[in-house]
């Protein structure tokens, strides 16, 4: 969802959704991340600032069509810590003696985290709400750090809006013209085929 009225969402809502995200599973239960929740103009109004780039008005945030999201009432940026499940695999219970990053194929701090917004966005549609998952530029991640006093070792993998769906004023995204593959398309079953 792209639109947003500007209506509140009831505080048990919030609390609700944010309860699903705290049920995300995580690499070896490190819980490596935070939840930053910006709720009205006092703290909402700096944010879509800063992703416009500029002092204008601030509803035209990361361009016009991006007008309708910045409406919502809620936003929640999970942020990723990778010390935390460095020094948690460090532990005895795991094996590793050191901090190595090299010990990981992935980054699971990104990916535990993503899993937190996926579940705040899946929360957000059994309550009847709407919610967009979006990308935070990294060159104004120090900028938002600043802005919101978040130290350096948590990273935004993005933020998550939520708000009551505005239908009409959805001008849609990426899927209004690309087609969702098919299963076919996207499922190898028991060997790669192209």
């Amino acid at each position: 969802m792209r639109a947003y009225t500007d209506e509140p969402i009831a505080p048990e809502v919030v609390e609700r959704i944010l309860s699903a995200a705290n049920r995300a599973p995580s690499a070896g239960f490190s819980q490596g991340y935070a939840l930053m929740t910006l709720e009205g103009t006092e703290q909402l109004g700096p944010f879509w600032k800063l992703l416009s780039g500029d002092d204008g008005d601030e509803a035209d945030a990361a361009g016009p069509s991006f007008r309708p999201v910045t409406r919502a009432p809620l936003v929640v940026v999970p942020l990723s810590c990778k010390d935390i499940y460095l020094d948690r695999y460090a532990r005895p219970d795991k094996g590793w003696t050191d901090r190595e990053e090299s010990h990981w194929p992935v980054p699971y701090w990104d990916i535990d985290t993503g899993f937190t917004a996926l579940l705040m966005l899946l929360a957000a549609v059994d309550e009847g709400l709407g919610a967009l998952f979006f990308g935070i530029p990294p060159e104004l991640i120090p900028q938002f750090r600043e802005l919101y006093g978040v130290p350096d070792a948590y990273v935004p993998i993005g933020a998550v809006a939520v708000g009551h769906p505005d239908p009409g004023s959805d001008k849609g995204g990426s899927s209004k013209v690309i087609k969702r593959r098919s299963l076919d398309d996207l499922v190898h079953r028991g060997r790669w085929q192209a």
